[in-house]
């Protein structure tokens, strides 16, 4: 049996497999595209796990509001496996990657709500006044 094994801690370097084999290689534009294909995995992982917001009062079929945040539960679940899988590789960039997605990821959901929040509160001091 000759099997190749990967190292087992964290390298720095663009050779590396991520998600398939021989992907990027030891190509330097494969392995760019491989960092950004992770930054923007984990970016939308965390774009997707705001709440869905379904009003009761708009007639919106329960049923289909609850397909819908199933199916979007599903891929934000998934792509947070590739993510994990992804680092696996235990190549530092891939895992800077990573963690630079999430970091940007969460950073637009919570500037959304914050500028959602300040809104309202505009909203209810014109109300009061």
């Amino acid at each position: 049996m000759n099997m190749t094994m990967q190292e087992m801690s964290f390298h720095w370097s663009k050779t590396a497999t991520v998600l398939f084999s021989g992907w990027p290689g030891e190509s330097l534009p494969r392995y760019i595209w491989s960092l950004l294909f992770v930054f923007m995995m984990a970016a939308v992982v965390e774009l997707l796990s705001i709440p869905a917001a379904v009003d009761k009062g708009t007639g919106t079929v329960p049923t289909l509001a609850a397909y819908s945040r199933a199916f979007v539960y599903a891929i934000r679940i998934g792509l947070s496996y590739l993510v994990m899988l992804s680092l696996m590789s235990f190549n530092g960039g891939i895992f800077a990657a990573a963690v630079a997605g999430h970091v940007v990821g969460f950073f637009i959901v919570k500037a959304r709500a914050l500028r959602r929040s300040n809104h309202n509160q505009e909203e209810d001091l014109e109300s009061h006044v």
